[in-house]
């Protein structure tokens, strides 16, 4: 028993000191991750999600670089389909999604307000890394849930933006450096969307009956 004691002790700091040494997370007014800087170049601007804690509507507020909300989203409560609306700064409505009740690619429906709708469909079994179709748009988010590290590409494979999660924050601080502005509301709703992949996951994992922080 205190050999397998000790084994889950050291899987555990491992676990730890492997998420610290690889994540990219940088914050406002700081410089970006010299890793991705060397792979992506500078990108064109950056913006950064909290989530609020202790709360039972789920509200993650995006903010810039100089700590202006830019965009904030709301759960509905109670709500299975993790129903959330996006709204930017001056109130304006952009977008919608809702998780699909049952199903195994962790399905998520999008509805932006611009006329554009799209899915996020997880494909399964990838051990490594996980990849997120964007269908409709024909992008796909690739990256590791367990690294914190995502890119999201066109059907070019051109690069739109660059995700980064902050280790062990209990606000679920993200940050996304965006290489086309002009896409910039629909990798928002991505990267919302995505934060709410990211919990129900670490809700399953921890043994939550698979249950949503996002206002179940």
């Amino acid at each position: 028993m205190e050999a397998i004691a000790v084994l889950i002790v050291a899987f555990a700091f491992i676990s730890i000191l492997f998420r610290l040494t690889n994540q990219r997370y940088s914050g406002p007014g700081e410089a970006a991750d010299v890793r991705n800087a060397a792979e992506h170049g500078t990108p064109v601007k950056s913006l950064y999600t909290s989530s609020e804690v202790f709360t039972l509507h789920h509200r993650i507020e995006v903010t810039d670089e100089a700590g202006n909300v830019a965009y904030r989203a709301e759960s509905q409560f109670p709500s299975i389909h993790d129903k959330t609306d996006i709204y930017a700064a001056d109130g304006r409505h952009i977008a919608y999604f809702e998780r699909k009740l049952i199903s195994l690619h962790e399905i998520h429906y999008v509805d932006m307000d611009n006329g554009k709708s799209f899915t996020l469909s997880n494909e399964l079994f990838h051990l490594i890394k996980d990849v997120t179709n964007i269908e409709e748009l024909g992008w796909v988010l690739d990256g590791n849930f367990l690294q914190l590290n995502f890119t999201i590409k066109d059907a070019k494979g051109e690069l739109l933006a660059v995700v980064n999660q902050k280790a062990f924050s209990i606000h679920d601080k993200f940050a996304v450096d965006i290489y086309k502005p002009e896409h910039e509301e629909e990798i928002v709703a991505i990267l919302i969307t995505l934060q709410h992949m990211v919990r129900d996951r670490e809700a399953a994992a921890s043994g939550a009956g698979g249950g949503s922080s996002s206002g179940q």
